[in-house]
Protein backbone atom coordinates (compact mmCIF):
# COMPACT_ATOMS: atom_id res chain seq x y z
CA UNK A 1 0.00 0.00 0.00
CA UNK A 2 0.88 3.69 -0.62
CA UNK A 3 0.16 7.51 -0.23
CA UNK A 4 -0.49 9.46 -3.65
CA UNK A 5 0.62 12.87 -3.71
CA UNK A 6 -0.21 15.58 -6.60
CA UNK A 7 1.12 18.65 -5.90
CA UNK A 8 0.37 21.33 -8.44
CA UNK A 9 -0.05 19.25 -11.22
CA UNK A 10 -0.97 20.46 -14.89
CA UNK A 11 -1.35 19.17 -18.27
CA UNK A 12 -1.65 21.00 -21.55
CA UNK A 13 -1.98 20.16 -25.44
CA UNK A 14 0.52 22.61 -26.89
CA UNK A 15 -1.45 25.77 -25.59
CA UNK A 16 -4.32 24.25 -24.19
CA UNK A 17 -4.34 23.46 -20.35
CA UNK A 18 -6.80 21.07 -19.34
CA UNK A 19 -5.71 20.53 -15.98
CA UNK A 20 -4.91 23.54 -13.88
CA UNK A 21 -3.00 23.47 -10.91
CA UNK A 22 -4.22 20.08 -9.24
CA UNK A 23 -3.16 19.15 -5.18
CA UNK A 24 -4.57 16.40 -3.86
CA UNK A 25 -3.12 13.93 -0.97
CA UNK A 26 -4.44 10.47 -0.95
CA UNK A 27 -3.89 9.02 2.05
CA UNK A 28 -2.16 5.14 2.67
CA UNK A 29 -5.43 2.69 2.37
CA UNK A 30 -7.69 5.72 1.44
CA UNK A 31 -10.58 5.30 -1.43
CA UNK A 32 -10.57 8.26 -3.44
CA UNK A 33 -13.38 9.01 -6.73
CA UNK A 34 -12.43 11.48 -8.69
CA UNK A 35 -15.71 12.75 -9.49
CA UNK A 36 -16.77 15.67 -12.17
CA UNK A 37 -18.71 16.12 -15.66
CA UNK A 38 -17.37 14.88 -19.23
CA UNK A 39 -14.33 17.36 -19.52
CA UNK A 40 -13.28 18.22 -16.38
CA UNK A 41 -10.37 16.46 -16.45
CA UNK A 42 -10.19 13.59 -13.82
CA UNK A 43 -9.76 10.83 -16.63
CA UNK A 44 -6.66 12.52 -17.69
CA UNK A 45 -5.64 13.29 -13.80
CA UNK A 46 -6.05 9.66 -13.08
CA UNK A 47 -3.77 8.70 -16.79
CA UNK A 48 -1.09 11.03 -15.62
CA UNK A 49 -0.73 8.85 -12.07
CA UNK A 50 -0.56 5.94 -13.76
CA UNK A 51 1.74 7.14 -16.15
CA UNK A 52 0.16 7.05 -19.35
CA UNK A 53 -0.31 11.11 -19.63
CA UNK A 54 2.95 12.86 -19.21
CA UNK A 55 2.86 15.76 -16.35
CA UNK A 56 3.13 19.08 -18.08
CA UNK A 57 4.47 20.41 -14.69
CA UNK A 58 3.99 19.70 -10.88
CA UNK A 59 4.73 16.40 -8.97
CA UNK A 60 3.24 13.12 -8.80
CA UNK A 61 4.50 10.75 -5.64
CA UNK A 62 3.53 7.05 -4.98
CA UNK A 63 4.80 6.10 -1.26
CA UNK A 64 7.27 8.93 -1.19
CA UNK A 65 8.65 8.39 -4.63
CA UNK A 66 8.63 11.17 -7.05
CA UNK A 67 7.37 9.36 -10.61
CA UNK A 68 7.08 12.08 -13.18
CA UNK A 69 9.67 10.05 -15.09
CA UNK A 70 8.91 6.77 -14.20
CA UNK A 71 7.42 4.28 -16.84
CA UNK A 72 4.04 2.99 -16.03
CA UNK A 73 5.20 -0.45 -15.18
CA UNK A 74 7.74 0.62 -12.48
CA UNK A 75 5.22 2.82 -10.64
CA UNK A 76 3.49 -0.36 -8.75
CA UNK A 77 -0.08 0.41 -9.85
CA UNK A 78 -2.55 -1.70 -11.97
CA UNK A 79 -5.45 -0.26 -13.77
CA UNK A 80 -8.86 -1.29 -14.62
CA UNK A 81 -10.39 -0.02 -17.67
CA UNK A 82 -13.73 0.62 -18.47
CA UNK A 83 -13.35 -1.85 -21.32
CA UNK A 84 -12.50 -4.94 -19.55
CA UNK A 85 -9.68 -5.81 -22.49
CA UNK A 86 -9.47 -9.38 -21.68
CA UNK A 87 -7.98 -11.41 -24.37
CA UNK A 88 -10.47 -13.87 -26.27
CA UNK A 89 -8.55 -16.63 -26.32
CA UNK A 90 -7.43 -17.18 -22.89
CA UNK A 91 -9.08 -18.81 -20.27
CA UNK A 92 -10.29 -16.77 -17.09
CA UNK A 93 -7.25 -18.09 -15.22
CA UNK A 94 -4.94 -17.28 -17.95
CA UNK A 95 -5.96 -13.64 -18.84
CA UNK A 96 -6.08 -13.31 -14.37
CA UNK A 97 -2.43 -14.70 -14.58
CA UNK A 98 -0.96 -13.47 -17.73
CA UNK A 99 0.98 -9.94 -16.26
CA UNK A 100 2.61 -12.49 -13.61
CA UNK A 101 3.86 -15.00 -16.67
CA UNK A 102 4.85 -12.32 -18.87
CA UNK A 103 6.90 -11.05 -15.52
CA UNK A 104 8.25 -14.74 -15.42
CA UNK A 105 7.16 -15.00 -12.11
CA UNK A 106 7.45 -18.84 -11.11
CA UNK A 107 4.21 -20.68 -11.78
CA UNK A 108 3.56 -22.10 -8.77
CA UNK A 109 3.87 -18.29 -7.34
CA UNK A 110 1.53 -17.35 -10.18
CA UNK A 111 -1.04 -20.25 -9.88
CA UNK A 112 -1.42 -19.24 -6.18
CA UNK A 113 -2.15 -15.46 -6.54
CA UNK A 114 -4.87 -16.31 -9.26
CA UNK A 115 -6.79 -18.93 -7.22
CA UNK A 116 -6.25 -16.37 -4.30
CA UNK A 117 -8.02 -13.35 -6.62
CA UNK A 118 -10.68 -15.92 -7.67
CA UNK A 119 -12.03 -16.47 -4.22
CA UNK A 120 -11.83 -12.86 -2.84
CA UNK A 121 -13.61 -12.35 -6.52
CA UNK A 122 -16.60 -15.45 -6.25
CA UNK A 123 -14.32 -16.82 -9.54
CA UNK A 124 -13.45 -19.89 -9.07
CA UNK A 125 -15.86 -22.23 -10.70
CA UNK A 126 -14.72 -19.60 -13.81
CA UNK A 127 -11.34 -20.16 -14.30
CA UNK A 128 -11.77 -23.06 -16.61
CA UNK A 129 -14.61 -20.51 -18.71
CA UNK A 130 -13.23 -18.20 -21.71
CA UNK A 131 -14.75 -14.28 -21.61
CA UNK A 132 -17.41 -14.82 -24.51
CA UNK A 133 -19.07 -16.98 -22.06
CA UNK A 134 -18.90 -14.82 -19.33
CA UNK A 135 -21.61 -11.78 -18.29
CA UNK A 136 -20.81 -8.22 -18.32
CA UNK A 137 -19.98 -8.67 -14.59
CA UNK A 138 -18.04 -11.38 -14.43
CA UNK A 139 -15.73 -9.94 -17.17
CA UNK A 140 -15.19 -7.17 -14.91
CA UNK A 141 -14.81 -9.28 -11.62
CA UNK A 142 -11.87 -11.32 -14.22
CA UNK A 143 -10.47 -7.80 -15.02
CA UNK A 144 -10.24 -6.42 -11.09
CA UNK A 145 -8.80 -10.11 -10.60
CA UNK A 146 -5.66 -9.40 -13.22
CA UNK A 147 -5.65 -6.74 -10.96
CA UNK A 148 -5.31 -7.96 -8.10
CA UNK A 149 -3.03 -10.74 -8.68
CA UNK A 150 -0.82 -8.07 -9.01
CA UNK A 151 -0.36 -7.22 -5.65
CA UNK A 152 -0.19 -3.06 -6.38
CA UNK A 153 0.64 -0.68 -4.25
CA UNK A 154 -2.64 1.49 -5.53
CA UNK A 155 -5.30 0.00 -7.62
CA UNK A 156 -6.61 2.72 -10.34
CA UNK A 157 -10.10 2.24 -11.95
CA UNK A 158 -11.33 4.70 -14.79
CA UNK A 159 -15.21 3.91 -15.27
CA UNK A 160 -15.17 0.42 -14.81
CA UNK A 161 -18.70 0.18 -14.18
CA UNK A 162 -20.35 2.15 -17.55
CA UNK A 163 -21.24 -0.53 -19.84
CA UNK A 164 -23.06 -2.81 -17.53
CA UNK A 165 -26.76 -1.94 -16.79
CA UNK A 166 -28.17 0.02 -13.65
CA UNK A 167 -29.19 -3.25 -11.54
CA UNK A 168 -25.67 -4.51 -12.42
CA UNK A 169 -23.51 -1.44 -11.80
CA UNK A 170 -25.80 -1.45 -7.82
CA UNK A 171 -24.22 -5.12 -7.55
CA UNK A 172 -20.62 -3.89 -8.61
CA UNK A 173 -20.58 -1.01 -6.63
CA UNK A 174 -21.08 -3.14 -3.16
CA UNK A 175 -18.64 -5.47 -4.52
CA UNK A 176 -15.66 -2.86 -5.18
CA UNK A 177 -16.32 -1.78 -1.73
CA UNK A 178 -15.88 -5.06 0.23
CA UNK A 179 -12.74 -5.82 -2.27
CA UNK A 180 -11.53 -2.64 -0.41
CA UNK A 181 -12.26 -3.61 2.99
CA UNK A 182 -10.55 -6.60 2.13
CA UNK A 183 -7.40 -5.53 0.69
CA UNK A 184 -7.09 -2.10 2.04
CA UNK A 185 -5.34 -1.38 -1.03
CA UNK A 186 -5.11 2.96 -2.02
CA UNK A 187 -7.94 2.94 -4.39
CA UNK A 188 -8.07 6.30 -7.04
CA UNK A 189 -11.62 5.75 -8.96
CA UNK A 190 -12.64 8.32 -11.48
CA UNK A 191 -17.11 8.37 -12.06
CA UNK A 192 -18.94 11.03 -13.35
CA UNK A 193 -22.00 9.36 -12.11
CA UNK A 194 -22.02 10.93 -8.18
CA UNK A 195 -24.18 8.36 -6.67
CA UNK A 196 -21.05 5.73 -7.09
CA UNK A 197 -18.81 8.28 -5.27
CA UNK A 198 -21.61 9.07 -2.86
CA UNK A 199 -21.85 5.36 -1.76
CA UNK A 200 -18.42 4.23 -2.21
CA UNK A 201 -15.68 6.32 -1.65
CA UNK A 202 -13.99 7.85 2.38
CA UNK A 203 -12.95 11.17 -0.20
CA UNK A 204 -14.78 12.76 -3.04
CA UNK A 205 -12.75 15.08 -5.37
CA UNK A 206 -14.73 17.32 -6.90
CA UNK A 207 -13.54 18.33 -10.48
CA UNK A 208 -14.82 21.30 -12.87
CA UNK A 209 -12.80 22.40 -16.02
CA UNK A 210 -9.89 20.88 -15.06
CA UNK A 211 -9.74 22.39 -11.50
CA UNK A 212 -10.59 20.84 -8.33
CA UNK A 213 -14.02 22.53 -6.97
CA UNK A 214 -13.88 21.12 -3.39
CA UNK A 215 -13.09 17.52 -1.45
CA UNK A 216 -14.00 16.23 1.34
CA UNK A 217 -16.00 12.94 2.45
CA UNK A 218 -19.43 12.06 0.84
CA UNK A 219 -21.74 14.03 3.81
CA UNK A 220 -19.34 16.84 4.20
CA UNK A 221 -19.63 17.68 0.53
CA UNK A 222 -23.37 17.01 0.45
CA UNK A 223 -24.21 18.93 3.68
CA UNK A 224 -21.15 21.88 3.47
CA UNK A 225 -20.86 22.32 -0.12
CA UNK A 226 -18.54 25.78 -0.97
CA UNK A 227 -20.19 26.21 -3.92
CA UNK A 228 -23.11 26.26 -5.87
CA UNK A 229 -21.48 23.72 -8.65
CA UNK A 230 -20.78 21.32 -5.99
CA UNK A 231 -24.23 21.64 -4.15
CA UNK A 232 -26.09 20.84 -7.98
CA UNK A 233 -23.74 17.89 -8.52
CA UNK A 234 -23.65 16.12 -5.03
CA UNK A 235 -27.36 14.75 -4.32
CA UNK A 236 -30.27 13.12 -5.87
CA UNK A 237 -32.63 14.61 -6.53
CA UNK A 238 -30.61 17.83 -6.77
CA UNK A 239 -30.48 20.90 -4.30
CA UNK A 240 -33.63 23.17 -5.43
CA UNK A 241 -31.58 26.69 -6.34
CA UNK A 242 -34.23 30.11 -5.89
CA UNK A 243 -32.74 32.81 -6.94
CA UNK A 244 -33.67 36.59 -5.29
CA UNK A 245 -32.92 39.47 -3.62
CA UNK A 246 -32.73 40.28 0.58
CA UNK A 247 -35.44 42.28 1.97
CA UNK A 248 -35.19 45.46 1.91
CA UNK A 249 -37.04 45.87 5.05
CA UNK A 250 -38.81 44.21 7.86
CA UNK A 251 -36.95 40.71 9.09
CA UNK A 252 -34.45 39.87 6.65
CA UNK A 253 -36.18 37.20 4.06
CA UNK A 254 -35.61 36.22 0.49
CA UNK A 255 -37.61 37.74 -1.81
CA UNK A 256 -38.51 36.37 -5.19
CA UNK A 257 -40.70 37.30 -8.58
CA UNK A 258 -44.13 37.56 -7.72
CA UNK A 259 -43.38 38.79 -4.14
CA UNK A 260 -42.97 35.44 -2.47
CA UNK A 261 -40.60 35.16 0.45
CA UNK A 262 -38.22 32.29 2.18
CA UNK A 263 -36.99 32.99 5.37
CA UNK A 264 -33.41 33.13 6.22
CA UNK A 265 -30.83 31.07 8.88
CA UNK A 266 -30.51 33.13 11.92
CA UNK A 267 -26.50 34.11 12.33
CA UNK A 268 -26.26 34.46 8.63
CA UNK A 269 -25.47 38.24 7.99
CA UNK A 270 -26.60 39.52 4.49
CA UNK A 271 -26.69 43.03 3.33
CA UNK A 272 -30.29 44.75 2.42
CA UNK A 273 -31.41 43.76 -1.44
CA UNK A 274 -28.35 41.48 -1.93
CA UNK A 275 -29.05 39.33 -4.93
CA UNK A 276 -28.68 35.64 -3.35
CA UNK A 277 -29.40 31.86 -4.70
CA UNK A 278 -31.35 30.07 -2.15
CA UNK A 279 -30.64 26.28 -2.39
CA UNK A 280 -32.49 23.74 -0.09
CA UNK A 281 -32.41 20.03 -0.44
CA UNK A 282 -36.22 18.18 -1.49
CA UNK A 283 -35.67 16.45 1.56
CA UNK A 284 -35.44 19.35 3.51
CA UNK A 285 -39.07 20.49 2.79
CA UNK A 286 -41.79 20.45 4.54
CA UNK A 287 -45.58 20.28 4.19
CA UNK A 288 -46.81 22.57 6.80
CA UNK A 289 -49.29 25.06 8.05
CA UNK A 290 -48.02 28.56 7.72
CA UNK A 291 -45.11 27.98 5.30
CA UNK A 292 -44.74 29.60 1.53
CA UNK A 293 -47.15 28.58 -1.02
CA UNK A 294 -46.19 27.03 -4.17
CA UNK A 295 -48.60 25.64 -6.44
CA UNK A 296 -48.21 21.89 -7.40
CA UNK A 297 -47.32 20.83 -11.04
CA UNK A 298 -46.20 17.09 -10.99
CA UNK A 299 -46.53 13.99 -8.27
CA UNK A 300 -43.98 11.40 -8.95
CA UNK A 301 -44.49 8.82 -6.18
CA UNK A 302 -42.21 6.55 -5.75
CA UNK A 303 -43.27 4.00 -2.82
CA UNK A 304 -41.36 5.16 0.25
CA UNK A 305 -41.46 8.70 -0.93
CA UNK A 306 -43.42 11.08 -2.87
CA UNK A 307 -41.83 13.56 -5.24
CA UNK A 308 -43.77 16.67 -5.46
CA UNK A 309 -42.68 19.41 -8.03
CA UNK A 310 -44.24 22.74 -7.46
CA UNK A 311 -44.00 26.33 -8.83
CA UNK A 312 -42.71 28.85 -6.40
CA UNK A 313 -42.76 32.03 -8.17
CA UNK A 314 -41.15 31.50 -11.64
CA UNK A 315 -38.87 28.63 -9.35
CA UNK A 316 -39.60 25.07 -9.86
CA UNK A 317 -38.78 23.11 -7.04
CA UNK A 318 -38.85 19.89 -5.79
CA UNK A 319 -39.98 18.20 -2.58
CA UNK A 320 -39.28 14.77 -1.42
CA UNK A 321 -42.22 13.45 1.82
CA UNK A 322 -42.80 9.78 3.92
CA UNK A 323 -46.36 11.03 3.85
CA UNK A 324 -48.93 9.87 1.39
CA UNK A 325 -51.22 12.62 0.43
CA UNK A 326 -54.16 13.33 -1.60
CA UNK A 327 -52.48 15.56 -3.88
CA UNK A 328 -52.98 16.66 -7.70
CA UNK A 329 -51.59 18.94 -10.17
CA UNK A 330 -52.90 22.47 -9.36
CA UNK A 331 -53.50 22.31 -5.48
CA UNK A 332 -51.66 24.75 -3.53
CA UNK A 333 -49.46 23.47 -0.88
CA UNK A 334 -47.48 25.20 2.34
CA UNK A 335 -43.47 24.37 1.55
CA UNK A 336 -41.23 25.05 5.10
CA UNK A 337 -37.66 24.57 5.66
CA UNK A 338 -35.84 23.22 7.66
CA UNK A 339 -33.75 26.39 8.39
CA UNK A 340 -30.60 24.09 9.48
CA UNK A 341 -30.79 23.20 6.61
CA UNK A 342 -30.58 26.02 4.12
CA UNK A 343 -27.64 26.96 1.98
CA UNK A 344 -27.09 30.75 0.85
CA UNK A 345 -25.06 31.12 -2.39
CA UNK A 346 -23.35 34.54 -3.63
CA UNK A 347 -25.08 35.42 -6.93
CA UNK A 348 -22.73 36.44 -8.82
CA UNK A 349 -19.27 34.37 -7.18
CA UNK A 350 -21.71 31.35 -6.79
CA UNK A 351 -19.70 30.69 -3.36
CA UNK A 352 -21.56 29.31 -0.11
CA UNK A 353 -22.33 32.52 2.63
CA UNK A 354 -22.54 30.30 5.53
CA UNK A 355 -19.78 28.76 7.49
CA UNK A 356 -21.10 25.40 8.85
CA UNK A 357 -18.01 24.11 9.33
CA UNK A 358 -18.33 25.54 12.64
CA UNK A 359 -21.93 23.47 13.44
Amino acid sequence: MASVSVANARKAYGHFEVLHGVDIDIQDGEFVILVGPSGCGKSTLLRMIAGLEEISDGRISIGGRVVNDVAPKERDIAMVFQSYALYPHMTVEANMGFSLRLAKAPKQETSQRVKEAAQILGLEHLLDRYPRNLSGGQRQRVAMGRAIVRQPQVFLFDEPLSNLDAKLRVQMRSEIKQLHQRLGTTIIYVTHDQIEAMTMADRIVVMRDGYVEQIGSPLDLYDRPANLFVAGFIGSPGMNFIKGKTSVDGPIELVVDGGARLPIPEGVSLDRGKEIIYGIRPEHLAIAPGGSTAQVTLIEPTGAETQITAAFGNTQIVATIRERLKLQAGDAIALTPDLTKVHIFDAATEKSLIDRNEE
